[in-house]
Order: C-alpha cells, then structure tokens, then sequence
C-alpha cells in the first residue's frame, strides 16, 4: 500500500473536519492526556453511531476552523478552547448520553513518578506479602508498620498526596509493590460546544426542575417586592386580587352587604352545624368529647375561615 504524502493528507483532514463542522452542531472539547491508542480505539467503538472522535495538530484544528469562520462565524469560540492535548468529539444527538458514554470509557492506571495526581490517593491498612527487609522503605514515608507472620502488616490508613500534587518516585514505587492503581484515565472534557455557545459541561447538570425551581424563587421574590412597595406586577396580581376578596368578604361578613361568595360564608357562620358535614373526622371527634356549646361554635367558625383558604380579617 502507497502511503499518501504529507500534503494530500492535510488536505483530506482539512475536508473532513469542514464537513464535520457543517454536519455536527455540538461537539464536545477533550483532553487527552494519558490515553493510549488501544483505549482511542475502544472509545471510538463505544462512541459509533453516536459520536465522532477527531485528533490531530492544534496548529492544524485552529487553521480548519478558522477556514470555516466566513459558514459558520460562532465557531471562533472554540478557537481559545484548543490548547493542549485536545481532540473534538461530533455529535447530533444528547449531550449527557455522550458525555455518559465517555465518562464511562476510563481504565485503571498505576501512579507514575513526576504525574499530577488527578485526585487524593489513601494506601488502607492491611496486611502486605512484603518481607521485613522492606521496612526502612516504609519508615521513609512515615508509614506505621508492624511484623504479623513474616510480612508487613499497615497499620493505619495513609494519605500519600493530594489532588494536584506531583506524584514522587517513593510513592510510585510503593503504590506499585502493593499493586494499588489508583488513577483511572479517559477522555476529559474540557468545554461544550451546542449551536454557537460555549460553556462548561457542569452545566449539563442541571436539569429542568432545577430550572423551574430557580424560576419560581424569583417568581416569589418579584411578587413579595410589589406587595411590599405596592406596585402592581404579573407575579403580585393574583395576591393582590386575594387580598382584596379577602377585604370585600370581611366587609360584607360585618354589614348586609350581599353577594355571592359572602353568602355562602355567612351561611356558615349563622349554622356551624353545616360545616361539620363536610368535615366528617371533626364532627366525629366533637361526638366522643362533650364540650361546651360555646367552645364548639367557635371551632366550628375557625374551621370554616379555614376551608375557605383565608382569614377573614389579614
């Protein structure tokens, strides 16, 4: 087979990412670091038919996209994105499938000596196959130990470095004689890219209750403001309307007043007994302890202010 010279093959990737540019209206921006050509391969299977994987030279990605900038001038956003040891992942459909997806692609890896350690690495207590003749190694590193049968036994869990720090030639070292793996690599996502907006994939998080939540604190907030200031809104209108029901039912309680919602409660006051059957538990209640007439009549009003949803006199 003829290898393709180098200009033909620019040219190729050139075309392939202009049309994966005008094909996909989301791509995902990933780190690579760390990850082999084997785990590439397993990613792009796991990704087929949902998501298309593309690597290559910064210099060559930030030259394509900015070729394609007259088509599509929102992709100039991607361009600050694309440092490093980055790849883009295509896609058409959900985003937090495919996130799913390559979150889910990681494999176990040994700590190596001059890594940044990706999190906080503990070694448990326990008992080691490693002979006596390894106990200086772990009094270097501050580690309680102790002889049981032969073999060193750990004594208390250990924390060997932190999240961000460099990991040192003694903790490789140690990590892999008690074949601990305690790092796990994949592809990282940096940024999200969907229609012209960048932003970080935490925010594929957030859900639609989380939305609607925030909404309706605002909601609440913008009604207790115009209550308060007494100026009108959207969200204070159905208060202020209740309010003054509310006012207009007292008003009519007091006076002969009459219209329809005020005789109804006016009806309940001048016969509690016709409220007590439409709160059967209550009345069953009252039934078993004598009461003072008196007593009963004013529970008897108080659960009819009650059934209407609001007092009569706020």
């Amino acid at each position: 087979m003829v290898k393709e010279d180098k200009a033909t093959w620019k040219s190729k990737y050139f075309v392939k990412i202009a049309s994966l540019l005008d094909e996909y209206p989301k791509c995902f921006i990933v780190n690579a670091d760390n990850v082999g050509s084997k785990q590439m391969q397993q990613i792009r299977m796991a990704l087929r038919n949902q998501a298309v994987v593309l690597m290559g030279k910064n210099t060559m990605m930030r030259k394509a996209v900015r070729g394609h900038l007259d088509k599509i001038p929102a992709l100039e956003k991607l361009l600050p994105h694309i440092v490093g040891n980055v790849g883009l992942v295509f896609t058409k459909g959900d985003l937090g499938d495919v996130r799913e997806l390559l979150l889910s692609n990681k494999v176990k890896a040994p700590a190596r000596a001059g890594a940044i350690a990706p999190l906080d690495v503990y070694v448990p207590k326990q008992a080691t196959t490693l002979g006596p003749e390894k106990t200086s190694f772990f009094q270097a590193l501050q580690i309680t130990t102790k002889i049981t049968k032969g073999c060193i036994e750990i004594l208390n869990d250990v924390k060997l470095f932190s999240t961000g720090d460099k990991v040192g030639a003694s903790e490789a070292s140690l990590l892999n004689m008690l074949n601990i793996s305690p790092f796990s690599y994949g592809l990282l996502i940096r940024q999200v890219y969907d229609s012209g907006s960048v932003f970080e994939p935490m925010i594929l998080d957030i859900k639609d209750e989380d939305l609607r939540d925030k909404f309706l604190v605002g909601v609440r907030n913008v009604a207790a403001l115009s209550l308060n200031i007494g100026y009108p809104t959207m969200a204070s209108a159905p208060h202020s309307i209740v309010n003054g029901f509310k006012k207009l039912l007292a008003i009519a309680v007091e006076t002969d007043i009459d219209f329809e919602e005020a005789n109804v409660t006016k009806e309940y006051l001048k016969d509690p007994s016709k409220f007590a059957s439409a709160a059967p538990v209550a009345a069953a209640a009252s039934t078993k302890a004598e009461a003072p007439k008196e007593v009963k009549k004013e529970e008897s009003e108080e659960e009819s202010d009650d059934d209407m949803g609001f007092g009569l006199f706020d």
